[in-house]
């Protein structure tokens, strides 16, 4: 046996006792539910909404307490998920990104206030992607901080149109506002950011982030692009809700805002380093979840629009950098999603009551189990679900 192997069967079982040995878990109200509890409640949401497997973990006092699989990696073939089956981040990328951008802040490799044509070697139009915004100027104003706070005016994705959502087969880049003036979900303006930086360091992403994030935290199955070491008998499959399987491409090329595969155990591993401020100063950990700008949009999807409300101004719901954030009843709270055909996911973590959960899904309805088993492990909580645009799977409990 090699001893990526050996270390990889070490983690599991260690991972295994771990969470045979955890009987009850803490909740924001201090109050307890035992892990007999949790299973029951999965399993439950998981029948009830076709959500055919599902990775679960939950930091108490800021350290994993609990990590657990259920169902299937691969349903078709009867496969079952385990803690180190590797599954589709989506938009974890996001998350991690802007923690490797802060990495990069602190060894002045790039400044989040400056413009960022003026690091690289050609205008910004003058990039093959980026060549449809030659007749628009306002690329000048665009800096790392509007990329990683979702303020560049840029789409979310090329081809679908900000406004409506439809498929636009022209996948023309536009500036929609001016940059830096509003909140509006985009992925573009992360592949943006990710061109300054590889162009800056001469190396990609998934060489920055296992250097400076995967290596250190022990995240040995995540990558931004596929590596042959994580092998290919323990990758999961996604389940759409029409009965097709969706099977991700292993990627060679790294997309900062999405293509990052990673594992329950690890992205626990992940989100532990970060609810313990590891590998960032305190000033670059509370820039990173400071309010960059405040969101008054009905809903995060479509990501363009004119239409404003109130209703989340009392959890002061903003963007940081990289991640959500929001001011709950136990203090700042902040989150991110994953949604990518049949991938779901959701973490939500709260700094000062030391509490996280994760949730990884390979179902294409697995966002309609997300607010019960939120609220049910870990208790009532402040997540704007009617704006994150989740559906429970019985209709009725979104607000």
């Amino acid at each position: 046996m090699s001893l990526k192997y050996l270390c990889l069967l070490m983690f599991v079982l260690i991972t295994s006792r771990l969470t045979a040995q955890t009987n009850t878990i803490k909740r924001l109200d201090g109050s307890t539910i035992t892990v007999a509890d949790i299973d029951r409640t999965v399993n439950k949401v998981m029948a009830a909404a076709n959500v055919q497997g599902l990775g679960l973990a939950v930091l108490n006092n800021n350290k994993t307490v609990f990590v657990k699989t259920y169902g299937y990696k691969n349903k078709p073939q009867n496969t079952l998920l385990d803690t180190a089956t590797i599954v589709y981040g989506a938009s974890y990328s996001k998350a991690v990104f802007g923690y490797l951008v802060m990495k990069l802040v602190e060894e002045k490799i790039i400044d989040l206030d400056k413009p960022l044509y003026q690091y690289l070697a050609k205008p910004i139009p003058d990039y093959p992607y980026f060549s449809d915004l030659k007749n628009d100027d306002r690329w000048k104003l665009i800096t790392g901080r509007m990329c990683l706070s979702h303020t560049t005016g840029l789409p979310n994705v090329r081809w679908f149109d900000p406004i409506t959502s439809a498929w636009d087969s022209a996948g023309v880049i536009k500036i929609y506002f001016k940059p830096g003036s509003k909140y509006a979900y985009s992925g573009e303006g992360f592949k943006l950011l990710q061109l300054v930086i590889e162009e800056i360091t001469k190396k990609n992403i998934d060489q920055l982030a296992e250097e400076k994030i995967f290596k250190p935290f022990g995240m040995h199955r995540t990558g931004y692009i596929w590596h042959e070491s994580f092998g290919d008998d323990n990758v999961a499959v996604g389940h759409m809700d029409n009965g097709d399987i969706d099977m991700k491409r292993k990627r060679t090329e790294p997309v900062a805002g999405g293509s990052l595969v990673t594992t329950i155990a690890d992205y626990a591993r992940f989100i532990e380093n970060v609810m313990q401020q590891k590998g960032l100063s305190k000033k670059s950990y509370n820039t990173m979840l400071a309010p960059q700008i405040r969101i008054h949009s009905v809903t995060q999807f479509p990501p363009i629009t004119e239409t404003t409300t109130t209703e989340n101004d009392g959890i002061q719901l903003s963007y940081g950098l990289g991640w959500g954030v929001m001011q709950c009843p136990y203090g700042k709270a902040f989150f991110k999603e994953g949604n990518g055909g049949a991938w779901r996911n959701y973490n939500i973590n709260f700094p000062e009551k030391g509490i996280s959960i994760i949730i990884m899904a390979n179902s294409e309805n697995g966002e309609k189990i997300f607010q019960e088993l939120i609220e049910t492990i870990i208790g009532d909580n402040c997540i704007p679900w009617k704006w994150q645009g989740y559906i429970p799977y019985d209709g009725v409990k979104s607000k």
